[in-house]
């Protein structure tokens, strides 16, 4: 990453062209409006106007998109074979009494829950809950990484 200095000189943060980060996640949505209606009941507020094409909401140090699924597979030059993508979005949360009220939220603002909030193998708390184009999230309670106030997370180091 490039960074303009007090100079017009600019300096390298990072000493790789692809830093390890990740900075949007669009989701190709069936129907927009309801989508934005189903992240707005949990809360998430966006400045999109309702006629926009792409709807975005600042998740932390990220962005979350929702855009028309099949103008999102054009863009991205793929095949949209309408199955699961293989991806899931994860929630970290500060305990597992905390995993249960997201979940719960997410519920009461319309999404399934395939799995409440149970021990998993790793030694944390987690369910799922899918929002109404099928994007999978897992809220999890990590008891390995720290938990930062705004949010983030940081892997244990060894």
């Amino acid at each position: 990453m490039l960074v303009a200095s007090g100079t017009n000189r600019t300096e390298r943060l990072y000493d790789r062209a692809v830093e390890q980060r990740v900075s949007l996640i669009t989701l190709g949505v069936a129907d927009q409006a309801r989508a934005r209606a189903f992240y707005e009941r949990l809360g998430w507020t966006t400045n999109a106007a309702p006629e926009d094409d792409v709807v975005f909401f600042q998740a932390g140090g990220l962005i979350v998109a929702l855009w028309d699924r099949d103008q999102l597979a054009v863009d991205s030059c793929v095949t949209d074979g309408g199955g699961w993508g293989g991806v899931t979005l994860a929630y970290n949360v500060g305990s597992p009494a905390d995993v249960d009220a997201t979940i719960a939220e997410a519920e009461a603002a319309g999404a399934a829950i395939p799995r409440h909030g149970a021990e998993t193998f790793w030694g944390g708390y987690s369910g799922v809950f899918v929002d109404p184009d099928g994007h999978p999230w897992e809220v999890a309670h990590n008891p390995h990484w720290t938990l930062r106030p705004d949010g983030s997370v940081q892997l244990a180091s060894d």
